[in-house]
């Protein structure tokens, strides 16, 4: 899990850098549930990608898993099992898309101008 502190702390201090860290903690959780899912459920973590272009945030997580994850019914009251449900809800568009052998899992939110 040691991948997933330093990766929060770089979306962090990019996000810092690039002066929106007032509108990027919905940001950093959805990094914290991509690098999460990553680490604990597709083989580690390959990438780490944090974009921002035309008023678009897009943080995009590579692993060496092909498998999606997969949005499952939200049952609030389960311990764990939130991490999807969460990316659906804060994201504006998330997916996948093949990368080599793995995947890279995406989520885009929008940004106030």
């Amino acid at each position: 899990m040691e991948a997933c502190s330093r990766g929060i702390a770089w979306v962090r201090q990019t996000l810092t850098d690039w002066d929106l860290l007032d509108q990027g903690l919905d940001a950093l959780l959805i990094a914290a549930e991509l690098l999460s899912n990553a680490a604990k459920h597709a083989g580690g973590i390959r990438n780490l990608t944090l974009t921002h272009q035309d008023g678009l945030l897009q943080i995009a997580v590579t692993d060496p898993s092909p498998d999606p994850p997969q949005l499952r019914a939200h049952r609030p009251d389960s311990i764990g099992g939130h991490g999807v449900f969460l990316i659906d809800r804060l994201a504006q568009h998330w997916g996948t898309r093949p990368s080599g052998r793995g995947k890279t899992v995406w989520a885009t939110l929008a940004l106030r101008p």
